[in-house]
Order: C-alpha cells, then structure tokens, then sequence
C-alpha cells in the first residue's frame, strides 16, 4: 500500500534540503589540449609557465633521495593536478586509463609503474615521486600540495613518463596518480614542449601571457630582443609583439607599466638609463605598430635592481636582461 504525502509537506522537505554541490573546475583554466582528463575529475589546481628547466625522471632511486637517470630539458611547462572524490574509483583505475590514453595517442612510455603500498625505490614509487618532486617543486601554493606532502593514511600511487615527437617539437608529459585518502585520487599530470628551447628564440604566447598576469600580476615578454648594449628592437622581436599587441587589444581595460631590467654589468647609472631606454622601445613599438593607447602603456627602467637570478653566471645575467608587463 502506498503512502500519500500531501504536496505540501513534500515542498517543505525540498526546502529544507541541502543544495547539491557539483565540483567544478578553479576558475580562468584552460586545458591542455594534449590528453584528457579520467571522467569526473574537476581541476584544483594549475601553474604554467612559458619556459623554465624541468628534469624528467627515466630510472629508479639508486641512493639518498637520488635519481641517476634523467633527461634534462626545458621548454613551456604546463602543471594541472586533478582531484576525484568519491569511494567508487580507486587509483589504479585513473593510472590504467591515463596509460591506455597515452599509448592511443602515439606517446612512448619512458618508465611506468604503479605501488600499493609506500615501499619500492622504482619509478611511480612514493619514494621515487618524493625525488622527483624535490627536483621540480611546485612554486605557486594550492590544492597541489597534498600531493607533495602526501599522508599517513595515503594509500598507493603510480606514474607514467612518457614521450612524443610532434612535428613541433619533442613533448614529454609524467603523469602522478596517488590514492590521497579513501575517497580522494589526487592526479597530477606535467606537460613539457620543448620546442621553445630547439628554436632558440622564446616567444611568450597568449595563454601564458594572460596566465601569468591574472595569477602574479605580471609577465616577463619572452622573445623581446635588442641589439647589444642599445635600445634598438631587433627584427626577430615581431613575433613577440605580434601576441603582447593581441593580448592587450582582447582586455582594452587594462593598463601597464612596461618595466625595463639588466644584468649588473657596469655602472648603475647607465644601466638604469638602459633599462629606461629600452621599456620605452617597446611601449613605442607597440603605439606606433599596434595602436595601442599610449594612456595603457607606462615605460620605467630599474636596471639591475630586481634580479630573476644570480648574476654571476652567463645564464644568469642573460634572464635579468627582460622587459616585463606589471599590471597597473
């Protein structure tokens, strides 16, 4: 026999419900296009950047916290860690089924391996993921950390290292699968293109440009070249303006100051001069080719006062060389 429950009643049952909360992806996310996502994960977390060092782990552990086997690269890192929540998937599903996709697209798997429990030195170890990590840390904070930090109660893990050539340039991509708690699957999957470093010429693109801005409020503007010791744009910085111009005319509401730096070679004086020079090119550069407002474009020069690194190297003294986009 069935129950009849007057409408009115079943109306304040509804109302005093609790509303369903559909996870969903952090805000201003834009997917790597290279490999989909195990259904029902939502991003939590997501850091790009147009090129940096990334050292892909190909061996074991062989000692303290030390890996022998790497291929040092660098390029545009892409770093997106996904959550799953829910008691109805373990890790090892999301570690199948992000290998089977990589092998339907064509990659090379460098090293594979998958561990129920905390022990083991090979690849996709916890061990071996501690390694890695401490070789290439996360540097914007976030939801990323539980994978970093791990815990007591964390069940298994595995990872995947694989390898495609694209006729772009070479892409290496390490997913991290690891069974955080019962009904949590942290996933974090690393995409390295390293054709930016085969090229020789960086060139700072739409996305990371936009990335970069929204999360730090600035933006270095890769592939901006001058002649030595002057203020002259060289030819080969089109490329550059080309996307600085296109970014700035898709956000007509925002205003910059375009900030000139050097090494540290020479006095002060004339490398704040330099510096001034050379954030005014570009602000020119993009006025007179682009028309873009002067009123959106501020140039300052702060020589070498702001370092990205030691300048006691080459490789040092040549990244402090930049001009960079700070948002007003």
């Amino acid at each position: 026999m069935l129950m009849h429950i007057p409408t009115a009643v079943v109306a304040v049952i509804f109302l005093f419900m609790p509303p369903m909360v559909i996870a969903q992806d952090i805000d201003g996310i834009v997917e790597h296009p290279m490999i989909k996502r195990y259904p029902g994960q939502v991003i939590a977390w997501q850091h790009i950047e147009n090129y940096q060092p990334y050292k892909v782990a190909v061996g074991p552990v062989t000692g303290y916290r030390s890996i022998t086997d790497w291929i040092e690269t660098e390029g545009r890192v892409t770093r997106t860690f996904y959550k799953y929540e829910g008691e109805d998937r373990t890790y090892s599903e999301v570690y199948k089924n992000y290998r089977d996709a990589l092998k339907a697209e064509g990659f090379e798997i460098l090293g594979e391996g998958m561990f129920a429990d905390r022990k083991g030195s090979a690849i996709g170890s916890r061990q071996w993921m501690e390694v890695t990590f401490r070789a290439n840390p996360a540097t914007k904070p976030g939801a990323v950390g539980t994978m970093f930090s791990g815990t007591s109660s964390s069940g298994g893990a595995g990872a995947i290292v694989a390898r495609k050539e694209r006729a772009v340039g070479t892409a290496y991509l390490v997913v991290y699968v690891e069974q955080h708690s019962k009904n949590y699957i942290g996933t974090l999957v690393d995409i390295v293109e390293v054709e930016a470093a085969e090229t020789g010429l960086v060139v700072v693109d739409a996305e990371a440009l936009g990335s970069d801005i929204e999360e730090y409020g600035r933006v270095v503007l890769e592939g901006i070249v001058f002649d030595f010791d002057k203020a002259t744009l060289k030819p080969e910085s089109k490329a550059a303006l080309d996307v600085i111009a296109g970014y700035l005319n898709n956000n007509p509401k925002k205003s910059f100051y375009v900030v000139g730096h050097t090494d540290s070679k020479g006095s002060f004086a004339y490398n704040r001069k330099l510096s001034s020079d050379r954030a005014q090119a570009v602000a020119d550069a993009l006025k007179k080719n682009y028309g873009i407002a002067s009123e959106r474009l501020e140039p300052h020069g702060v020589g070498p006062l702001v370092p990205k690194f030691s300048n006691h190297s080459d490789v040092g003294q040549d990244k402090n060389r930049r001009v960079e986009l700070v948002e007003r």
